[in-house]
């Protein structure tokens, strides 16, 4: 039986490949794909939610109108009424990340949060409108968020500078999060599914005992579709302190 790696469920490759005069490279991978499904996910169940919406709501718009007030909510506390008008962008970043974690657990399926390109681009776009909004809602005022009141004097520069790296860190942080989050669980995944393989293929009494890592993966699986929700809920609730940050920047 041949073993593949189990870092090739990541593997980007070349579907249609196409360059631009021959100095860009814009092929059609997998990874676009899966972007688009991801997208296309998202369109097509909330078009599915309101479309011949009843005013007594059946169950799948009700599951919907759940998320809807669920991601609201999140929005609201965190970020206030002011941050209101951020929240179809985090409505829509929400599911992306959900079923762009989510592809990944079925079987041929691929993982588009588990590249860092994707996590840290959409940090960094984030961060960068924070920083666009910071300014525009206040001003100059919105350096205070880097000058904490109430600190001493002779601790300013220390502060501002702490401040200044914490704040520049965020990307980082939030794209390596969820990155590694879901490079380390679907790994997993695949490492516990060759051992069920490998007690399966050995033909012999042997073959028993692959019961045992399979209900790990079953389990296993159970929990990465909850990881999946709770790595969106974690990136969009994170995505609502930062916007807080920048609508409110005195401490």
């Amino acid at each position: 039986m041949n073993f593949f790696s189990p870092l090739e469920q990541f593997e980007v490759n070349v579907l249609l490949p196409f360059s631009f005069l021959g100095l860009f490279d814009i092929s059609f991978t997998n990874l676009v794909f899966y972007l688009l499904v991801s997208t296309s996910a998202y369109l097509f169940f909330m078009y599915s939610s309101y479309y011949r919406a009843t005013l007594v709501p059946t169950r799948w718009q009700a599951l919907w109108e759940f998320f809807y007030y669920f991601v609201l909510g999140m929005v609201k506390q965190q970020a206030g009424r002011q941050g209101k008008f951020l929240f179809p962008i985090f409505f829509f970043t929400f599911f992306f990340i959900f079923f762009s974690n989510l592809f990944g657990l079925f079987p041929l399926g691929f993982t588009p949060t588990g590249h860092i390109v994707v996590t840290f681009t959409l940090a960094l776009a984030f961060n960068v409108a924070f920083l666009i909004i910071g300014f525009s809602k206040n001003g100059l005022k919105f350096l205070k968020l880097f000058v904490p009141s109430g600190s001493p004097v002779w601790l300013l520069p220390l502060i501002v500078v702490i401040e200044v790296v914490s704040y520049l860190i965020r990307t980082f942080s939030l794209s390596l999060r969820l990155f590694a989050n879901m490079m380390a669980g679907h790994t997993l995944l695949h490492i516990l599914v060759s051992f069920v393989l490998a007690f399966v293929n050995q033909k012999s009494i042997l073959s028993i005992f692959a019961i045992l890592p399979y209900a790990l993966v079953f389990f296993i699986g159970i929990l990465e579709f909850g990881i999946a929700f709770l790595q969106a809920y974690v990136f969009v609730i994170l995505l609502s302190i930062y916007l807080n940050d920048a609508l409110h920047p005195s401490h």
